[in-house]
């Protein structure tokens, strides 16, 4: 629970003596869909998932919804959980959100692990902007179209729209609906409120006092990212420059979620430099 009340949906699996590792997952307004990549590296170690606040399982609808009260609510889990010291790692928006954990709470994290993130500025915006046009059929471009103006959609068109809105974040063009459907049919709602107002809170952050922020990180970082994700991978370059202790795993044949679409490649960086990081 966290100091203002709210219950969080919290998961954890796996055991081992090795460096405990929590996961945040992407949005931001969504849900825990990482069960994936946990999967690959808990086999050494205790990991742990959780929804946001408002977010899928979790309560706290009303808020705030503020990258301040989200880090404060991670600390809130680690606590909870009785976990000294943790490896913070993110999806996406939650891989932004791992960073200012770590940034906000040095003496708490071992390492972070940054996951299609992007970036310390909006570099990556005009790729993931452009990317329905290119990776959808004119019909499905239409389809999406008209569902997205909707006032309300039904249960079979909402997951028809999240399919068709997120399939392109994948490399496999073949298995793209059947990729983004998985997360699709998820029966939670999209958490608007949320979203739009972690989205215009991050528009607000200074690249130039980022990066000289990031520069004090002390701690291990691991950048993974697809070498086929809309968000094109060189919008994490001058974050990962700017981190001392930095590597970055481009990962080839793989979208937004390398983890689905690539296991075995993300599994061969991930697990040895989780490693590392016990071993230190």
């Amino acid at each position: 629970m966290t100091d203002d009340g709210v219950e969080l949906w919290v998961e954890v699996t796996g055991s081992g003596d090795g460096v405990p590792l929590v996961l945040c997952h992407g949005g931001a307004g969504l849900w825990d869909n990482l069960g994936g990549l946990a999967s690959l590296v808990d086999a050494e170690r205790r990991v742990v998932r959780w929804d946001q606040r408002g977010c899928g399982r979790s309560d706290g609808a009303a808020g705030p919804f503020t990258v301040d009260r989200f880090v404060e609510d991670l600390e809130a889990v680690r606590r909870g959980l009785g976990i000294e010291r943790w490896i913070v790692g993110g999806h996406s928006w939650g891989a932004s959100l791992a960073l200012q954990a770590v940034l906000r709470h040095p003496d708490s994290s071992r390492g972070l692990l940054y996951v299609s993130g992007t970036g310390a500025g909006r570099a990556w915006h005009a790729g993931y902007k452009a990317a329905p046009a290119e990776r959808l059929t004119t019909a499905q471009l239409a389809r999406c179209a008209e569902l997205e103006v909707m006032p309300a959609r039904s249960r079979s068109e909402e997951v028809e729209w999240r399919t068709l809105r997120w399939a392109p974040d994948f490399a496999d063009r073949e298995r793209a609906l059947e990729l983004a459907a998985v997360d699709a049919q998820a029966p939670w709602p999209i958490n608007r409120e949320c979203n739009a107002a972690i989205n215009a809170e991050t528009k607000t952050w200074d690249e130039a006092a980022l990066l000289a922020a990031s520069a004090r990180i002390a701690v291990p970082a691991l950048f993974v990212h697809g070498a086929e994700d809309p968000r094109h991978h060189t919008a994490i370059d001058g974050l990962a420059a700017a981190i001392p202790r930095a590597e970055v795993a481009v990962v080839d044949r793989a979208g937004h979620a390398p983890w689905l679409e690539r296991p075995g490649a993300v599994v061969r960086v991930v697990r040895p430099w989780l490693r590392r990081i016990d071993a230190e």
